[in-house]
């Protein structure tokens, strides 16, 4: 099979491994401890795809506390508690990077919003740790995080690959934002079979499936 993509960009958390609903719960949980009652759609609604640091202002707001740095340390605690207790990667995703892998000669990175311990962390726990290696980037290292592109920019560049012959894997409208701009070209993951998040963004692919990844980049 000729390349059609020279290397492949994963977002990590709702792409990798099924963190999302963990997260979140552990947020909304210490979020309405802290004054602010959200029920679960909501609090996924305003966060999921984000740094929790990017909504500083609006928690600030409705809590009427500061967003302190030992606020912050007590939920990535609590956060990464329940995360090495009950995370699972995305069905067929480890196949998925396998596929990738093979099909790049090695060059895929993660590029995620979230801090960077913590997505290695769930690659180590998932499997995959050996086909990433050292190619994990966090948006908390750069000066931008999603749905900017500096995340993805620098993903590329350290696998050598021009951006637009990068393929990106992400389940959000901020990370597909995130993709495009850097100059991707963005499939959207979609395990609900919707893909309502995409709507209106350039997304040239939405699959259901971690299978049907590996099976486009020439896996069975």
């Amino acid at each position: 099979m000729s390349l059609r993509f020279d290397a492949v960009l994963f977002d990590c958390d709702g792409v990798l491994v099924d963190s999302e609903p963990i997260t979140n719960g552990v947020l909304r949980q210490m979020l309405n401890e802290a004054g602010w009652a959200l029920d679960q759609a909501e609090c996924e609604r305003i966060f999921i795809g984000k740094a929790v640091r990017d909504e500083r202002a609006r928690i600030e707001a409705e809590t009427g506390r500061p967003l302190t740095e030992d606020w912050m340390r007590a939920f990535y605690a609590r956060r990464d508690e329940r995360l090495r207790a009950e995370l699972r990667a995305m069905d067929g995703a480890l196949g998925a990077v396998r596929a990738a892998h093979h099909h790049t000669s090695g060059r895929i990175a993660c590029a995620s919003g979230a801090d960077k311990a913590k997505v290695v962390m769930q690659i180590e726990m998932a499997g995959m740790r050996p086909y990433f290696e050292d190619r994990i980037f966090s948006g908390h290292d750069l000066p931008r995080s999603k749905p900017h592109p500096d995340v993805y920019l620098a993903a590329a560049a350290h696998v050598g690959i021009h951006p637009g012959r990068c393929l990106v894997i992400e389940d959000t409208a901020t990370g597909v934002q995130a993709g495009l701009a850097a100059g991707a070209t963005v499939w959207g993951y979609c395990p609900a079979g919707h893909g309502r998040a995409f709507e209106g963004l350039a997304v040239e692919r939405v699959f259901q499936h971690m299978d049907e990844l590996a099976a486009a980049l020439g896996m069975p």
